[in-house]
């Protein structure tokens, strides 16, 4: 589950009305717009503490979830671009076995030149079968015929995707993958881009909570504490949690528009940060980017202005940081 979609879950339970006779019960008998509908009533009656001895605490998460559903887009819940994992068309069977191997991943999407170019997934059941000389389709062939060179575009193991766009409710994605089943679909905008990825599973862990399996590794925090009032983290950890960790709130003014730190700070500097570059924020702390693509922040540290850089800081990866965005900013202006 993505910090978008605990985001949303969050807001929802947020919203929830407390039990008994809340504003928008008071506000119905008024007006006579008569009484709650169904759903209300099962919110209600989940909301009540009487019924904590019928539903257990794991079931009334659960049921909160499903009712909630409705609400959540597809924007909610997908894997965004920067952080999907795809292999190309003109990469061997070797070389998608690694990926593979690495991401952990039963299914890949499949692209052209670039993600924008999707073509489909692949998917690990498929490519194991066909490197043993078991078709897919159920054709027999010979074991030889494919091999970890032979590219993937000629290895026949590609099977299409959904294509849908952001503001596609969740509940209608789920529908059309047991329809078709077809359990991932690729996010497409208004211009034709791909804008992330969904897959069933994403779906269901809205309603159970995250599913771990036994090839899942443990992620590692997305803020870490350091010595001397020092944080590290991700820059995709939520703006809120960053904000709740240092105990300054950071979504003011233009950063109420704003999900992630590495999106702040992209924000406060203007353009996207290089390695090593130190950003200025408010309410005195500066963001030192650590790492960094073209996309993205990917890691950065916060500190207090009057906080000491800690012990194990690497002076020499900052330096030659600062000298690199230097550089870029000269060849630039």
């Amino acid at each position: 589950m993505n910090d978008r979609a605990r985001e949303a879950a969050a807001r929802r339970a947020k919203a929830t009305p407390p039990s008994g006779q809340g504003l928008f019960d008071r506000v119905r008998a008024v007006f006579g717009l008569g009484a709650p509908s169904i759903r209300d009533d099962i919110e209600d009656a989940l909301e009540d503490t009487g019924s904590e001895s019928v539903f257990s605490t794991q079931e009334r998460a659960m049921m909160r979830n499903v009712l909630g559903l409705h609400e959540l887009r597809v924007v909610d819940i997908m894997v965004p671009r920067a952080d999907v994992i795809a292999v190309g068309l003109h990469m061997s069977l070797g070389e998608v076995l690694d990926v593979f191997r690495e991401a952990g991943h039963s299914r890949l999407p499949v692209h052209g030149d670039t993600l924008d170019d999707p073509r489909g997934m692949v998917h690990i059941r498929d490519f194991v079968e066909i490197l043993v000389g078991h078709h897919p389709k159920g054709e027999a062939r010979p074991s030889a015929a494919v091999t970890l060179a032979t590219p993937l575009e000629t290895g026949e193991v590609i099977r299409p995707v959904l294509f849908v766009p952001p503001s596609m409710q969740a509940l209608d994605l789920l529908r059309k993958m047991q329809a078709s089943r077809t359990h991932m679909a690729l996010v497409i905008d208004e211009y034709g881009g791909t804008d992330g990825l969904v897959t069933i599973e994403d779906i269901v862990e809205m309603i159970v909570g995250d599913i771990e399996d036994e090839h899942d590794e443990e992620e590692a925090p997305l803020i870490e504490a350091e010595a001397g009032g020092t944080y590290l983290a991700d820059g995709r950890a939520a703006l809120d949690d960053v904000s709740a960790a240092v105990g300054v709130d950071l979504t003011v003014g233009d950063a109420e528009e704003i999900d992630t730190i590495g999106g702040l700070v992209t924000a406060l500097c203007g353009h996207l940060p290089l390695r090593g570059e130190v950003v200025t924020g408010h309410a005195d702390f500066d963001f030192e980017v650590l790492d960094a693509d073209p996309r993205r922040v990917k890691r950065l540290r916060i500190r207090a202005r009057d906080a000491a850089p800690p012990d194990d800081a690497p002076d020499d990866t900052t330096s030659a940081g600062s000298a690199e965005a230097e550089a870029a900013r000269t060849q630039t202006a």
